[in-house]
């Protein structure tokens, strides 16, 4: 057992430093905001403190649950935090985590050496944030509990069993009057822990969803590789220029430093990721400029100790970066950021201790390996020439005056307006469209640049080759702030650029490649969220009185549904036992089955089929089960996990559990759709992927007249369903043949006042605005979409087939 291991953590190795009443008052000061953003950060504070018992080596395994009820858990093995009296403040030491602000053994340096909460906020403000919170402690053989309401105790602390093991469960529920939601976003969350085990080599994170009944319910986070599986993730989808990931970990002083790095083949700027404690210090600080000191000094004392140079400038730190992977983690005993996100380290000792170490230890990784050491440096080369290319290109542009701001492009149909904050650029695809643009727009705040189809890919050409490119030219120039290094956001001409192409293939084609150019050439337009893309109509839908443009698919179905319940019927029932239903109650019926195939379709992929236990199990079981063994013609429902884990196990191969989340609200709907007067057997179709289902007729009547148990009609005609969602789908296509419906290919196919009135007026106009929310996942996307290598395209394209819906081809 290490030393650390040994030490004694007891309510003494709990300081405090002042109290906790300004936090619901002004809850910003303390996690930022009040947004998503702050929701998530309570996360990662109570996460924070499982992270701080790893790091001290205490604990090895974190599980984080989202429960279906909204609620939250996070668990640690590691020591429990104590709960004996805490003799200063006259309480357990449990309460006085719980509800002192700056209160922690992190103050306590014996306790912690390192750690991630710097203002050690932590569990109290999460606590005073939520309407309840359970805290359970298993520590010296006992189970702990006591819970707490808006910050303030709601019962004693209680010692309710015995422990075998040692650890700590929170769980809160955030509240409703402080936060603008209180909805986890699952992909946000999955981020982070990923990105903690990355830092922690060898913790074990799992994090479970139990919203979800898909693949992403449950995940396992464990990577005892570290920081070098990190940069082989984030290269995945790119040929790196050599195989190994230099890797150096050295602790000088309580400060560790700990960089993995790869180059890959791309022509895209550096992706450094840096951290503090494992804070994600996204814009960078004192440990990236040492970080970037050291790299450049480094290889270019390598290029000119292989002499190298030639009749070459020596590369520059840009060129070393291009294409770089790096991951800079530091570790040290007082971190100070800038600002109250702490996305900055501004320890300005910092920057000297990691250039020192990154010279030191990077230098003897390339002098042990000189043939890595070339590949870089002859990709350092290339890109300095380039770069060259690229500046003698930007230059005779200049002197050409295709990219000065004071001789706009002639295509560009310019604003009147010079007020930057009220102007916007559309960017359309075709003169056609441009021009019926142009005749529908407000001239006094919206310019049109109208683009001639498809753009240059600048995912997979250099900087020169792009600013030889007419169109790029006329949107650098339209755009008015520059290009790559030189980009100005201050100099931005307008204050939204809306990307507006047609609603087909080569209109989302065309939308790509310039997500791609203003994400590689003009990054901080979409980091500043100046980026739109325009909502055209795909439909337009006249029938009697109603005359309305339909943006998507959705919106498609649902005045199809308003107009069968304003002017049609749903008949259940034959002979004397007919019941009908109109209005209202058609969308309501028609929701409730639409869940059921959603639903359905969703567990037909893990095995289980919803209709099959409709028609033979229904009846006896009168729910859907929430657990069910699958395995051949076998749909055996468990009330239990572990009863559950045993029959597969005694099973054995071809059979596998399915946990089903919402059973009971799917229960509730098959119940409500019975009361309606619908059959559970006839609910879906009979088998997957057969939308219609098997016909069961009614041979009652006399005659032996053949009935289907549903029928629907709109106006004079009716027609008649074997299963309701053979219903639905039929209504729907009648309802279509009933109704004008122009489905729009093309911008240029609307006249100047239909695309105001659709797509630009903005009061009326959908905008869609683009955001990054995972940098990495984002980057990842644009290399799989847009790069050089096609298996990892092939490979999505494969995962993704079934997701696609109308298809344009």
């Amino acid at each position: 057992m290490s030393e650390e291991k040994k030490s004694n953590y007891s309510g003494s190795n709990i300081k405090v430093l002042e109290g906790v009443e300004a936090v619901r008052k002004r809850p910003g000061m303390y996690i930022g905001s009040t947004g998503p953003a702050g929701l998530h950060h309570l996360v990662y504070e109570v996460v924070d403190n499982c992270i701080d018992e790893a790091m001290a080596g205490h604990a090895s395994k974190i599980d984080v649950i989202i429960h279906e009820d909204g609620t939250l858990s996070v668990e640690d093995d590691g020591r429990g935090i104590p709960v004996d009296y805490h003799e200063d403040q006259g309480m357990s030491s449990l309460e006085v985590v719980m509800t002192k602000l700056h209160a922690g053994g992190k103050f306590d340096n014996d306790t912690y050496k390192v750690s991630g909460g710097l203002h050690g906020v932590g569990v109290s403000v999460v606590n005073a944030l939520s309407t309840n919170l359970l805290a359970e402690v298993r520590r010296d053989g006992s189970l702990w509990r006591q819970t707490f309401a808006r910050g303030v105790p709601a019962s004693d602390l209680e010692k309710i069993g015995e422990a075998t093991d040692t650890g700590t469960r929170v769980t809160f529920t955030a509240d409703p009057e402080i936060f603008e939601t209180v909805i986890y976003d699952r992909d946000v969350l999955a981020k982070r822990l990923k990105e903690l085990s990355y830092l922690n080599a060898g913790i074990y994170i799992n994090f479970t969803d139990e919203r979800r009944d898909d693949e992403k319910r449950v995940e396992g986070y464990h990577f005892p590789d570290g920081l070098e599986a990190f940069i082989r993730e984030v290269n995945s989808k790119r040929a790196s220029i050599y195989e190994e990931v230099i890797r150096f970990q050295i602790e000088v002083d309580n400060v560790m430093v700990d960089v993995a790095m790869q180059h890959n083949d791309g022509y895209s700027q550096e992706q450094i990721f840096t951290f503090a404690n494992n804070i994600n210090t996204h814009h960078g600080g004192t440990h990236l400029s040492g970080f970037k000191s050291a790299l450049t000094r480094t290889l270019n004392k390598f290029c000119k100790d292989m002499k190298m140079l030639k009749n070459d400038n020596p590369p520059d730190g840009k060129d070393y970066q291009e294409g770089l992977a790096a991951v800079v983690s530091v570790k040290l005993p007082d971190p100070q950021f800038e600002g109250q996100t702490k996305e900055k380290l501004g320890n300005t000792e910092i920057e000297g201790i990691v250039q020192s170490l990154v010279n030191e230890a990077l230098g003897h990784w390339i002098d042990m390996n000189p043939a890595v050491g070339k590949k870089i440096v002859n990709k350092a080369l290339e890109a300095a020439r380039a770069r060259e290319a690229a500046r003698k290109a930007r230059d005779l542009t200049r002197r050409k005056g295709l990219l000065s701001t004071g001789s706009l492009p002639g295509k560009l149909h310019d604003c009147r307006s010079r007020n930057k904050d009220e102007t916007e650029l559309f960017i359309v695809e075709g003169d056609s469209a441009g021009g019926s643009a142009k005749g529908g727009r407000d001239s006094m705040i919206q310019a049109i640049l109208p683009i001639k189809g498809k753009i240059l890919n600048t995912e997979k050409a250099r900087v020169d080759k792009a600013l030889q490119h007419e169109e790029i030219q006329a949107i650098i120039t339209a755009v008015g702030a520059g290009f790559g290094e030189e980009f100005d956001i201050e100099k931005t001409r307008y204050s939204r650029i809306i990307i507006m192409t047609d609603a087909d293939v080569d209109g989302s084609h065309i939308r790509t490649l310039l997500m791609t150019f203003f994400y590689r050439h003009m990054n901080q337009l979409v980091d500043q969220e100046y980026i739109y893309v325009a909502q055209p109509p795909l439909y337009r839908v006249k029938w009697k009185s109603r005359d309305e443009y339909i943006v998507t698919e959705e919106g498609l179905e649902d005045i199809l549904i308003d107009l069968a319940g304003e002017h049609g019927s749903i008949r259940l029932g034959t002979g004397d036992q007919i019941k009908e239903l109109t209005g209202e109650d058609i969308r309501t019926v028609i929701d409730r089955i639409q869940r059921l195939v959603k639903a359905n379709e969703k567990f037909q992929k893990r095995g289980f089929s919803m209709q099959n236990w409709l028609k033979n199990q229904w009846k006896s079981a009168g729910k859907i089960p929430s657990r069910v063994l699958v395995g051949g013609d076998d749909q055996v429902s468990y009330d239990s996990a572990d009863d559950l884990a045993a029959a597969v196990e005694e099973k054995g191969a071809g059979f596998h559990g399915v946990e089903l989340v919402k059973s009971e609200e799917l229960t509730e709907v098959v119940q409500q759709l019975e009361a309606a007067g619908f059959i559970a057997e006839t609910l879906l179709p009979e088998k997957e992927n057969d939308r219609f289902g098997i016909p069961e007729f009614d041979f009652s009547n006399e005659g032996f007249e053949h009935l289907k148990p549903y029928r629907f009609g709109v106006d004079a005609v009716e027609e008649g369903a074997a299963t309701a969602s053979e219903m639905v789908e039929e209504l729907f296509l009648l309802m279509k043949s009933k109704v004008a419906l122009t489905r729009f290919k093309g911008l240029g196919e609307m006249n100047p006042e239909q695309l105001w009135e659709t797509t630009m007026d903005p009061d009326r106009r959908t905008l869609f605005r683009v955001t990054i929310n995972d940098a990495v996942a984002t980057d990842d996307l644009f290399v799989k979409l847009m790069g050089t290598e096609v298996a990892p395209r092939r490979e999505y394209i494969e995962k993704h087939a079934l997701e696609a819906r109308e298809l344009d081809i």
